[in-house]
């Protein structure tokens, strides 16, 4: 036979189960705004029944409950979504690197413009046509050495401009690196105090809740791989172990590891010394300190940091190259020109051609769009005579100045095939606009899909007001009930006790 005060207890533990249910509605209302936090749920379980099956047991018509326990506390979590998530996180951080170094690009270069290279370009040209109609008029011979001076100081500026924001990018790189591997500490930190609560049958939902943001933001910098590790002991079903975190390429290949679960160990990432593609990861401890174990690694895991590697060892560079390769070619064809012609003789008098040369030579296209400049005879005092506008020397001729006008329209042998200085530019032009206009798509598609993604992600893990509201009245409601349950055994075992005995007075 069950005990006198078996109802009481059944009561109370259904009184402390809802208690325990309230305190979680009201933790979870408490963070309904906290970054990266997952609601969390009472797991009730009943308690074992009375009598428990058995040879022994006493024989009554049935079994008898005997309440309800708070089983576990458990986050609210949908491993499968943060899956997606991480994965267009990694999307979106790539492209979003790509899209901003090819804006400051576009920015740099402002073409179509009145102030880029291309205006400036055309307004050389329609100087060394003014001056084949004058010919000796000092003023279109002054027009021209400015203006020609403008077109060699914007080559100077836009090489200048884009290797300063291709030495930004370079910090940037160093600083994702650091981020990775101060994220990779904070994970394996966490994986220690995990791995010291879980085999005692502990869930810490909190600790869970910091390191699955740790890695969201991981994801945003590099693709990553996330292996979970048992912690042993008596750790629960629902533990969710330790974390191994691995840096994968986008066919899964693992290319290294941040942090190690088993050996509770993380690796430092950073550049090679005197490279800009290959890192080293210098493996630590869970106390920090190195072990002395390092592995080379080309990265090529997607996120933010190789957008940026992708953006400092080829789009800069790339664009680069066509402004040295366009400066060279130009410069070089226009001072063959030049040297032809004939400067401005003060005696009218035929001569040799005088062999000077407009811009500096250049010895080869490494650089040719920094090192371009005006040649000293045509900055220097009287250089503008120097300037050659007469093929034959005789006056009034201005030929020379023609033919080096029509240099805009001679065919060079570019790196891209044969093209004149201007089909070549707004080739390159186009190309950079092109790329930009595909990183903004594939960023602001990647971007939409992080965000539907994160949204079907709190629908279930993220706290609603509303629902909490409910359970909380759920919760106490039945928290009302067992107390009356409790009141009611209470008044009857009062009458038992204490009215026993008392018949016929």
């Amino acid at each position: 036979m069950s005990s006198t005060f078996h109802g009481l207890e059944t009561s109370l533990r259904g009184l402390r189960t809802h208690q325990s249910a309230l305190q979680t509605t009201g933790h979870n209302i408490a963070n309904a705004s906290t970054p990266g936090y997952s609601r969390q749920r009472v797991n009730f379980t009943q308690t074992e029944a009375f009598p428990a099956p058995g040879r022994n047991r006493p024989q009554i018509p049935g079994q008898l409950g005997t309440g309800v326990e708070a089983g576990s506390v458990q986050r609210v979590r949908e491993s499968f979504l943060d899956l997606q998530f991480r994965g267009e996180n990694t999307k979106s951080g790539y492209w979003s690197a790509r899209s901003d170094a090819l804006q400051k690009m576009e920015e740099i270069m402002n073409e179509p413009s009145d102030h880029g290279l291309g205006k400036t370009m055309d307004r050389f040209w329609q100087s060394l046509q003014d001056l084949a109609v004058n010919p000796e008029d000092s003023g279109a011979r002054s027009v021209v050495r400015e203006r020609g001076k403008a077109l060699a100081e914007t080559f100077n500026y836009l090489s200048g401009s884009l290797n300063s924001i291709k030495d930004d990018i370079k910090l940037q790189i160093d600083n994702s690196a650091d981020s990775i591997s101060s994220i990779a500490e904070q994970i394996n930190d966490l994986n220690r105090q995990i791995g010291e609560l879980e085999p005692h049958g502990y869930l810490p939902n909190d600790l869970y809740d910091k390191r699955d943001l740790l890695v969201d933001q991981l994801s945003e910098l590099a693709n990553v791989k996330v292996t979970k590790v048992d912690s042993g002991g008596d750790d629960l079903d629902i533990a969710e172990g330790k974390y191994t975190i691995q840096l994968v390429d986008d066919s899964g290949t693992t290319i290294g590891t941040l942090v190690d679960g088993e050996k509770l160990n993380w690796n430092e990432l950073g550049l090679k010394d005197g490279s800009t593609s290959q890192f080293t990861l210098t493996e630590h401890n869970k106390d920090g300190n190195p072990t002395g174990n390092s592995d080379e690694i080309d990265f090529t895991a997607k996120g933010k940091l190789l957008g940026q590697l992708v953006a400092h060892n080829e789009v800069y560079p790339g664009m680069l190259s066509k402004l040295d390769e366009m400066a060279y070619q130009f410069a070089t064809e226009f001072n063959a020109v030049h040297s032809g012609g004939y400067g401005l003789d003060p005696d009218n008098v035929p001569s040799e051609n005088t062999g000077n040369l407009f811009f500096e030579e250049l010895a080869d296209e490494q650089g040719a769009a920094s090192r371009i400049k005006l040649h000293t005879d045509i900055t220097e005092k009287g250089g503008l005579n120097n300037i050659a506008a007469s093929e034959n020397g005789f006056a009034g001729d201005g030929s020379n100045a023609l033919l080096l006008s029509e240099v805009k329209d001679s065919k060079f042998d570019f790196s891209t095939g044969e093209a004149t200085v201007q089909s070549f530019y707004e080739g390159v032009i186009g190309e950079m606009a092109v790329d930009t206009q595909q990183a903004n798509r594939l960023k602001g598609n990647s971007e939409t899909l992080k965000q539907s993604v994160e949204e079907r992600r709190q629908s279930v893990s993220g706290v609603s007001l509303d629902e909490e509201m409910t359970r909380m009245m759920q919760f106490q409601h039945a928290y009302n009930a067992a107390a009356r349950n409790i009141t009611s055994i209470d008044e009857m075992l009062d009458r038992i006790i204490n009215g026993m005995g008392r018949v016929g007075r």
